[in-house]
């Protein structure tokens, strides 16, 4: 008998961005990296080599600070790249690309928020995240069970981790968070004959204390 087929995903999230070291919301404002997050692409692509790490496919956010981690791991360990905005980080509305204080001003934070609600009044709600990330989840599946990389950012990994862990979507951003730090990642297996989810391990990464979503 053949073995049943697994899928191996390594979801990551992308180095430290100019946004990040300006706590910056970020959402789809396009920062690039610092050269502190090209770093940490570097070290993490290195580690990954000496440990023999291998992916059939990369799949990655086509925001800068996702494309371009990427880039410098998917160099490293010759894997091409296809470009994906399911992946992308959540549409903030207002708040994309301001600080914390002139988000509070442009954008203030509602005193409850339900699943529904709107980041920065005109951008996606958490049930919309959700269901995008999802979709993205759903074509990993759809597609022939290799050894998958993702390269995206904080909010949609959380959604898409709440999405195979069957957790609900809570209101006023209640429930657990998975603490992507800068190039932390987690490596999750699927196995389609049972709908088994198996989390392997979990790397979270540098993250700042300052930081913002």
């Amino acid at each position: 008998m053949s073995e049943a087929p697994i899928h191996h995903i390594v979801f990551l999230r992308h180095g430290e961005s100019v946004g990040n070291a300006e706590q910056r919301f970020q959402g789809q404002a396009d920062f690039p990296l610092t050269g502190r997050g090209r770093e940490q692409a570097r070290a993490l692509a290195e580690c990954w080599q000496t440990q023999g790490m291998t992916f059939d496919r990369c799949i990655a956010s086509p925001l800068l600070r996702a494309r371009q981690t990427a880039e410098i791991v998917c160099a490293a360990l010759g894997l091409a790249i296809a470009f994906d905005p399911d992946w992308m980080e959540v549409h903030n509305g207002r708040l994309a690309g301001l600080t914390h204080e002139e988000g509070n001003l442009a954008a203030p934070r509602p005193a409850f928020m339900t699943p529904y609600t709107h980041f920065g009044q005109t951008g996606e709600s958490r049930w919309e995240l959700y269901l995008r990330a999802g979709r993205g989840l759903q074509k990993l599946i759809d597609s022939p069970p290799v050894r998958s990389l993702v390269v995206a950012h904080g909010g949609v990994l959380n959604m898409v981790m709440y999405a195979m862990l069957n957790i609900p979507v809570q209101a006023d951003s209640a429930g657990p968070r998975f603490l992507f730090g800068n190039t932390g990642f987690a490596t999750l297996e699927y196995q389609p004959r049972f709908h088994n989810w198996n989390l392997v391990g979990f790397d979270g990464g540098q993250m700042r204390e300052d930081e913002v979503e």
